[in-house]
């Protein structure tokens, strides 16, 4: 598992015990409006929806709050128009990010990720100049206690369009194509294996190792990036070796 997604999925589980969970909430139902805009109300015929969806739950929203975000992205309801803004940047060291926003205030967002970059170390990049290092996937995370056969597991996953799936001593993590991310989430759960998470992502094509005082720099950054109120998610390129990833996020929580 590469470093950055590592550090998703630690921030993942952290999000959904400690203060931080408002601000998750937050996120989560931009997302179901935005997605309800883009691809309709039904769920069952909006991959993008139900992702949302399945995310609200796992961050315990009230199922009336889901309602109305997706009301207020199909027109029922008055709301907020947001839109969809990609940026991207560099951090310390030469590490890309791409970071995804939703907002209803371009000019507010623009500054806000300038400043946090300028002030870290890093800076915004012209259009284009590293989106090309990120690909779109799906990924799907599955805790290893959640599975009694490995191979077994794997072939379901494979059959279902799975392109990829990596192991590290925490449990599975499986790469898909975004258009085969559902199929493959539904044929694990009709096998009865639990999913502790699914979702879209850009990944790097390629990851640019670091250490010591440069990979806290990075993660600083990136974490108050994405603490950011305009921000979905950051994806970047670098990679951090498990042991010392571990140890400067018990610095900076």
């Amino acid at each position: 598992m590469s470093g950055h997604n590592k550090w998703a999925n630690i921030k993942h589980r952290k999000a959904a015990q400690d203060s931080k969970r408002s601000a998750e909430f937050t996120k989560v139902i931009r997302e179901l409006t935005v997605a309800a805009r883009t691809g309709g109300g039904d769920p069952s015929s909006n991959p993008r929806l139900r992702t949302a969806i399945d995310k609200a739950r796992q961050v315990n929203m009230p199922k009336d709050t889901v309602e109305r975000a997706i009301k207020r992205g199909t027109g029922e309801l008055e709301g907020v128009n947001y839109e969809e803004i990609m940026y991207e940047g560099y951090a310390p060291a030469g590490v890309a990010m791409y970071i995804s926003t939703l907002t209803d205030n371009k000019n507010r967002t623009t500054a806000d990720i300038r400043h946090v970059l300028s002030k870290y170390g890093g800076n915004l990049a012209e259009s284009g100049s590293v989106a090309w290092q990120f690909e779109r996937k799906g990924v799907i995370n599955v805790q290893k206690g959640a599975v009694s056969d490995s191979e077994e597991f794997m072939m379901v996953a494979i059959d279902a369009g799975a392109d990829d799936i990596r192991e590290d001593e925490e449990g599975y993590e499986i790469i898909t194509a975004p258009e085969n991310l559902v199929k493959v989430v539904d044929a694990l759960k009709n096998s009865k294996y639990e999913i502790e998470s699914y979702k879209y992502t850009f990944m790097p094509k390629t990851t640019v190792h670091i250490t010591g005082r440069d990979a806290e720099r990075v993660l600083q950054v990136v974490s108050i990036i994405e603490d950011l109120d305009d921000v979905q998610e950051v994806y970047a390129n670098f990679d951090i070796d498990d042991q010392e990833l571990e140890e400067i996020m018990s610095k900076i929580g």
